[in-house]
């Protein structure tokens, strides 16, 4: 039986993750920050079946304490400061967490046991203004908040321990990936949430920001096996993983009110830039995941469509349930 490690269980990624790995025959792991307060509510259906342990980005000593208990073949490294919004206010902590974070994982594996073969989770923010269109793996970064510029680092973080030391470290650099176990401060499920609740009587507008700036999202529950599929390699490389297409914040608020019998919403959504407005914003991203085709076989399952009204019917139920 293979052993996985997996940083950041209880996040939407790491979730669908274990789900996925469990299926494969997997034993699995998970690492959460100790806090008094744990949030487990996406992993509850599987709890039973993983082994949850004590792992903090910030303490190499907890990592290393984690993969000498755990002794996985493969870490799937998806715990950082996810937010890109809270990255410009807690620009040090994001760095922290989500780049040198990095670091401390690979050097607690280099020091434990060099065989571990380990996947980080990039991302496309990576690429911030865009200086080729669609973006694939050998697309220069420019990176446009303090999210983006961690990430890079973790990146090439990785890239270097696989070229120094020999480390089986693979990046997935993914696109947006979405899903009805989303945050609700991310826009996408703040659009399908607020979607029901206007549906069910429950609220009457959504404020958000800009509605123009476009993104290639797809379904964290198919980019999880992508993940996967780079792991079971015979060579540590880099991919990027996207559906190739992208749409528009007011395409994915036209399909979610049409979810629920709406066309005309323009009496439920205010538009306001100001308090929605970061220092520097990404407007285009696009990705070429010819190369994950290629080479893994990976695709895409889940249309844009699918997504959005997945997510509004997830939302839909989870509102009736709560009075």
């Amino acid at each position: 039986m293979k052993k996985a490690l997996i940083t950041g269980i209880t996040g939407q990624d790491a979730s669908y993750l274990a789900e996925f790995l469990l299926k494969k025959g997997y034993k699995v792991f998970g690492t959460t920050r100790r806090s008094s307060t744990v949030n487990n509510e996406r992993i509850e259906h599987i709890q039973d079946k993983i082994t949850i342990l004590q792992g903090d980005l910030l303490d190499q000593g907890s990592l290393s304490s984690a993969l000498l208990e755990s002794e996985p073949d493969e870490v799937y490294n998806l715990a950082a400061q996810s937010f890109v919004q809270t990255s410009w206010n807690q620009p040090v902590l994001t760095g922290e967490f989500t780049a040198l974070g990095v670091t401390r994982l690979l050097e607690a594996i280099r020091t434990v046991n060099p065989k571990i073969k380990f996947y980080q989770a990039s991302s496309s923010e990576m690429f911030g203004k865009v200086t080729e269109t669609p973006q694939k793996e050998t697309t220069r970064f420019h990176p446009r908040s303090p999210y983006g510029v961690a990430k890079v680092y973790g990146h090439y973080i990785t890239m270097n321990y696989r070229e120094s030391f020999g480390i089986f470290a693979c990046s997935g650099i993914l696109f947006n990936h979405e899903s009805p176990r989303r945050g609700l401060e991310f826009v996408t499920r703040k659009i399908s949430n607020a979607v029901a609740r206007i549906s069910l009587n429950k609220q009457k507008t959504v404020e958000l920001g800009a509605l123009e700036p476009k993104r290639d999202w797809g379904f964290a529950g198919d980019y999880v096996e992508a993940m996967w599929l780079m792991m079971q390699q015979d060579k540590a490389d880099d991919y990027v993983i996207a559906t190739g297409e992208n749409h528009a914040v007011l395409e994915f608020l036209d399909l979610a009110f049409k979810a629920v019998g709406i066309n005309d919403w323009s009496e439920y959504v205010i538009a306001n830039k100001t308090p929605h407005m970061r220092p520097a914003e990404v407007d285009y991203l696009i990705g070429d995941a010819a190369k994950a085709h290629k080479v893994l076989g990976w695709k895409p399952k889940t249309s844009f469509k699918q997504l959005v009204e997945m997510m509004v019917k997830a939302d839909l139920a989870m509102e009736k349930k709560e009075k």
